[in-house]
């Protein structure tokens, strides 16, 4: 299923959402503080783009705490928003439930994402 998933997936809605995710990425870039949260976003737009067959492991601390914290004022709360209205959207019929699931992980994923790591 993960092939044929990340391919199905890509048609429904997994495009947008990895371009989302890079194209916030390179904002972040732009001033130099910005540079580790910018690329945790580059690192989420892989997974964006192929969600299947990858699990998100995660892991606190002081620093990356605060920086989930700004990271959610400045962009995690609309990108979280985001993806539990496509995740919603896919859970209408039975077929698009496992897509709803991963939208719905990177919807969590996306409200703190630094500190996690993609295995």
């Amino acid at each position: 299923m993960g092939c044929l998933g990340n391919i199905i997936w890509l048609i429904c809605g997994g495009f947008i959402s990895g371009l989302s995710w890079f194209c916030l990425g390179l904002l972040w870039c732009l001033s130099i503080v910005g540079i580790p949260v910018g690329k945790q976003c580059f690192k989420f737009a892989s997974l964006s783009f192929c969600p299947f067959g990858k699990k998100v492991e995660y892991d606190g601390g002081m620093v990356k705490t605060s920086l989930n914290i700004v990271w959610l004022i400045f962009g995690g709360l609309l990108m979280a928003l985001q993806y539990a209205v496509w995740g919603l959207l896919l859970c209408i019929t039975v077929v698009g439930v496992p897509f709803g699931m991963q939208m719905f992980k990177l919807a969590k994923l996306s409200l703190m994402p630094l500190g996690a790591k993609i295995k």
